[in-house]
């Protein structure tokens, strides 16, 4: 479950604070499937990033499965990253260096899970995603579509009880988007 109570997040831009989110309440049941949408620069992924602990609320709380990820310091905050929450980045994140097979492995051992088969696990999430055959390939040789996909492997790596996504389908073409 995750639950948001009166969530506040303001930039500073010089003396002036623009305000992202302001007073955000949410329920979200586990189990749920919601979809936050909004027009660009509503703050969409500001609430993601939240959730996520990657960002810490200007005030307000976030628990997520009764944690208050709020209170947890950055070592605490990544640990619980690694086991609770698959993320998908807008932009994806792959590091340029590392294969398609190479960036849903990294998940695991950052994770700490699945010592001994990493590399069956991270064929079986890029054969879900259908990019087996695009498992040696380095993030450049792929198109935006397969950074995508190679992203949402990465981040069902570990079997999350948690997906975050932000704009998951947003470089799919329609027949990918609905796998």
């Amino acid at each position: 479950m995750i639950v948001l109570r009166e969530v506040t997040k303001a930039y500073r831009l010089g003396p002036e604070a623009a305000p992202a989110l302001r007073g955000v309440s949410l329920d979200i049941e586990k189990g749920e499937f919601v979809a936050i949408i909004g027009a660009s620069g509503s703050g969409k992924s500001t609430l993601l990033n939240l959730i996520a602990g990657l960002d810490k609320p200007t005030s307000g709380s976030i628990r997520v499965e009764g944690q208050e990820v709020t209170a947890l310091d950055e070592d605490s905050l990544a640990r619980w990253r690694g086991g609770a929450l698959g993320i998908v980045f807008q932009f994806f994140q792959l590091l340029p260096t590392l294969t398609a097979l190479e960036n849903v492995m990294l998940a695991m051992e950052l994770g700490g899970r699945f010592r001994n088969d990493r590399r069956q696990r991270a064929l079986e999430r890029l054969e879900q995603v259908g990019l087996a055959h695009l498992a040696d390939h380095l993030p450049s040789e792929l198109s935006g579509g397969e950074q995508q996909r190679v992203a949402i492997a990465r981040a069902l790596a570990n079997d999350p009880p948690l997906l975050l996504a932000d704009e998951p389908t947003g470089n799919l073409d329609s027949k990918t988007g609905q796998r």
